[in-house]
């Protein structure tokens, strides 16, 4: 009953707050409590913001050798908070040739699309903010529109480097987009819907004596198919070694470049939304949502699984960052179209087996077979083959 109570707890209070308003119109309960969810999503995901901010900083600076924030506040965590405020008091510049309406509105586009994406996923049992039945053609519906944010920002700013900025950006977007989206479809095909607690209650259970969990990604496809939406993630997100958008030693900071003050932290929210979303999602689609690793830990609320499960992501993130140099831009868009979108089909064709093999050990293998066969068929395409003389080291005397 207490862990019940626990689990419900975010739950029980909505309630609670609604109940006041018992005597009031259908409608104006419907609107409080899709206010309460958005005050709910935004207060939980701006705390992670100012937390990852630091916690950023932190970890690179551990990978670095050095300190990292620590001095404004106890070991640095007040940093945030001075970081907000010196953005918000800084001046707003705009180019005197930039088209003002659109140099204003794309970074406001930008985070609200990113917000938008985090309304359909499940963050707990019952928690849930728009539990709507095409929930994930939602998220990829929303999170599409952040490439009409950044041309929007790359040609209001009329600056050459903003706009070559933003083309690069889009490019690269639009080309992880479709890997992002059809690693997506073969959880849609062995679930049979697009409704993310529904994809979150297909994962429920446990098989070896409730040792190992019924998640996707612990299928040869499901594992498969996790990387590459992984990796499409980091891509989406501009994140390193894919923030080719944001090249200080080519292109300054992208379509970022004429933007200072509040409107720049609108593009780093924006940013670290993504990475919450995409992170989030695959959370839903491939760990099993909230549910717990191991069966005797069950006991433990859902939502403390999701947000688990999402702080390893957002650490691998943060560790890539730290460990791995930046790709070429022709790097990264033949890795797209040459590798992560045959792959991507590969894993439709291993899921569409697996299913059909009843979900046995018969199947298993088979679908183990199809994605290895491809892989090793796409990575021996893309061998280069160049061989490459010894280096002569010449030293000025």
């Amino acid at each position: 009953m207490t862990g019940e109570f626990v689990d419900q707890i975010f739950v029980m209070a909505k309630h609670r707050l609604l109940s006041l308003l018992s005597n009031a119109p259908d409608w104006m309960i419907q609107i409080a409590s899709s206010l309460l969810n958005i005050a709910a999503v935004l207060g939980a995901f701006l705390t992670l913001f100012a937390l990852i901010s630091v916690m950023e900083r932190k970890i690179l600076a551990r990978i670095q050798n050095r300190y990292g924030p620590n001095r404004v506040g106890p070991f640095g965590l007040f940093q945030p908070v001075a970081d907000g405020i010196k953005l918000l008091i800084k001046e707003d510049i705009v180019p005197i040739r930039a088209d003002k309406l659109l140099h204003f509105i794309a970074p406001v586009l930008i985070a609200a699309t990113a917000i938008l994406t985090l309304g359909v996923i499940p963050y707990g049992r019952n928690m849930t903010p728009f539990s709507i039945d095409g929930g994930i053609l939602f998220f990829f519906a929303a999170g599409s529109t952040t490439e009409l944010g950044v041309f929007m920002a790359g040609w209001g700013s009329n600056n050459k480097f903003s706009m070559l900025g933003a083309m690069r950006a889009i490019a690269q977007m639009v080309s992880y987009e479709l890997p992002l989206i059809i690693t997506v479809i073969p959880v849609i095909m062995i679930v049979g819907s697009l409704r993310a607690d529904a994809i979150v209650a297909a994962q429920e259970g446990y098989k070896v004596a409730g040792l190992v969990p019924r998640w996707f990604v612990f299928t040869p496809w499901g594992a498969a198919a996790f990387i590459l939406f992984f990796i499409s993630g980091l891509v989406e997100s501009n994140r390193t070694p894919f923030d080719v958008p944001e090249g200080e030693s080519e292109i300054v900071a992208g379509h970022m470049t004429e933007y200072s003050g509040f409107k720049y932290a609108n593009f780093f929210l924006a940013e670290y939304f993504g990475m919450f979303a995409v992170s989030g999602l695959a959370v839903t689609l491939f760990l099993g949502g909230w549910h717990a690793p191991l069966s005797f830990l069950q006991f433990i609320p859902s939502y403390f699984w999701f947000f688990a499960k999402l702080a390893v992501l957002l650490f691998v993130f943060i560790w890539i960052r730290g460990t791995l140099p930046r790709m070429r831009v022709d790097q990264v868009m033949g890795f797209a179209w040459k590798f992560v979108l045959p792959m991507g089909f590969a894993c439709i064709i291993a899921a569409a087996v697996w299913h059909y093999q009843a979900h046995g050990l018969a199947g298993w293998l088979w679908s183990l077979g199809v994605v290895a066969i491809v892989y090793f068929g796409l990575s021996r395409l893309m061998e280069t083959k160049k061989k490459f003389g010894p280096r002569t080291y010449r030293f000025a005397e």
